[in-house]
């Protein structure tokens, strides 16, 4: 940690679940805190203004709305770390598969290599 206060310094915490508890049980770490900010999920309006912004493959006239509606509901659910890991998929698979565009099939398997946590 860096306690200099003449330095424009500035540390950023950012994690997921349980962060929170596991920050505030460390008191150094805490104490060092200013703001907490949490970022809730993005609603579909947002969504569908951000995402095709966010990459060309969202873009492109072939990944209309009602797909990237489609692919918030059943995997990315306004979380943008989702759709960026998503999109890394998509990209992958449209190169391995010489798909120029996004199409149903290959956005359902691009998600499907989302890693899931398995809750003990």
């Amino acid at each position: 940690m860096w306690d200099d206060i003449g330095s424009d310094l500035t540390i950023v915490f950012t994690g997921g679940d349980g962060c929170f508890e596991m920050l505030q049980s460390e008191p150094m770490l805490e104490s060092r805190v200013y703001a907490w900010q949490e970022i809730d999920p993005m609603p579909l309006e947002e969504v569908l203004t951000v995402i095709p912004a966010f990459h060309p493959v969202w873009a492109d006239a072939d990944a209309d709305p009602d797909l990237i509606s489609m692919c918030d509901h059943e995997a990315a659910h306004g979380n943008f770390r989702a759709w960026a890991k998503i999109t890394h998929h998509l990209t992958v698979g449209m190169k391995e598969s010489g798909r120029a565009g996004v199409d149903e099939d290959l956005l359902r398997w691009a998600y499907s290599k989302l890693r899931h946590r398995r809750v003990a």
